[in-house]
């Protein structure tokens, strides 16, 4: 076991269950692009569940598109999240969200998750923050990542 008092300690073995990005790049190794497709799978997935809706409510969810499409996003999201720590468009790529303790999400910390994307892609500048992170950080983490200590990795 390290010596957490040892000048050789480094804050990423106490702190982070995840592979290295240094000594286990694989995991890591395109994972950015990977959640830009897995993002437009999962955008043309709720778009779709989106217009499949809209004419169960008599064509009046027109009026509030947007708030249907981000509520029908965030059920999504959360509930794929939960029940297998990535959404369709994440296993399809062959990437899964892991915790700093490199477990999988369980479904309070995917609520949560969830929410940090929504309210992140809601606005421009966080969104655009967000993505800059992905393309900078050794681990690839967005804004949302970052606060909750999570991260995008290729499924071994």
């Amino acid at each position: 076991m390290t010596d957490p008092y040892s000048p050789q300690f480094d804050d990423r073995d106490r702190l982070w269950g995840l592979p290295d990005p240094d000594t286990q790049p694989g995991f890591y190794a395109g994972v950015p692009l990977k959640r830009l497709v897995a993002w437009l799978v999962d955008f043309v997935m709720v778009a779709i569940l989106t217009a499949i809706v809209v004419p169960f409510t008599a064509f009046t969810a027109l009026f509030f598109l947007p708030v249907l499409y981000f509520t029908l996003d965030f059920i999504y999201r959360w509930s794929t999240i939960a029940n297998g720590s990535s959404t369709w468009g994440m296993r399809l790529m062959g990437i899964e969200l892991r915790t700093r303790a490199g477990q999988k999400l369980d479904s309070g910390l995917a609520l949560v998750h969830t929410l940090g994307f929504i309210l992140t892609s809601a606005t421009m500048i966080p969104q655009l923050l967000s993505a800059g992170m992905m393309l900078t950080l050794p681990r690839g983490q967005g804004l949302t990542d970052v606060v909750l200590g999570t991260t995008a990795i290729n499924r071994a």
